[in-house]
């Protein structure tokens, strides 16, 4: 009976961690910030610029977004969260929990314009 309640115990105590992995931002295609590529397919990557603007007849928009995470990294990390909380009987959470929230993706802002048919011309990270 105790060994079926500490069987409980660590499968309720286990997750925070392992949530947090499974639920961190996905990896972006960074690569679609080049020359030529046609504004749609930024939109449909990184959604809506957070700013906009018109300068001598060129429009440029800037967009940021937090760069993730692979799928297989994530999954990797909820396995290795999921198995060491079983091995140390929870206690994994105190640094597991932490950890997660400090490797939560990078904020990156990208500056770009386009020409006339919409593709992108000109190119500058701004942060990374």
């Amino acid at each position: 009976m105790k060994a079926l309640i500490l069987v409980l115990l660590i499968i309720t105590m286990t997750g925070c961690s392992v949530f947090m992995a499974a639920k961190q931002p996905g990896l972006k295609d960074v690569e679609l910030f080049a020359v030529g590529t046609h504004r749609s397919l930024l939109l449909a990557e990184f959604g809506y610029p957070i700013a906009k603007e018109d300068r001598d007849g060129k429009l440029y928009e800037v967009f940021s977004f937090i760069q993730g995470y692979s799928a297989g990294a994530k999954a990797g990390r909820a396995v290795f969260h999921g198995v060491a909380d079983v091995v140390t009987l929870g206690l994994w959470e105190i640094v597991g929990t932490p950890a997660e929230g400090v490797f939560s993706g990078d904020k990156t802002v990208y500056e770009v314009s386009y020409d006339e048919k919409s593709r992108v011309d000109a190119v500058i990270l701004l942060k990374n």
